[in-house]
């Protein structure tokens, strides 16, 4: 269990870190200009970053956890 909640928060600062670059990215990109273009790129990147890196194992972990109760054995 304390290896799971070292998982979990290893993700989340993961996430945070991801969301720190995005909005660092925008404010560097938005200085001074006008440039939907390239905030949108950063803020997709951003959102599909987040998704594969850190929804994606989780969404597994809790899947594997799921299956773990139903079937002890495993």
């Amino acid at each position: 269990m304390e290896k799971r909640n070292r998982t979990i928060a290893a993700l989340i600062i993961g996430s945070a870190i991801i969301w720190a670059a995005v909005i660092i990215g925008c404010s560097l990109s938005l200085k001074g200009t006008e440039c939907y273009d390239q905030i949108q790129n950063i803020l997709v990147g951003g959102v599909l970053g987040h998704i594969i890196l850190i929804w994606g194992p989780m969404a597994i972990s809790g899947r594997k956890m799921k299956e773990n109760r139903e079937d002890p054995s495993k």
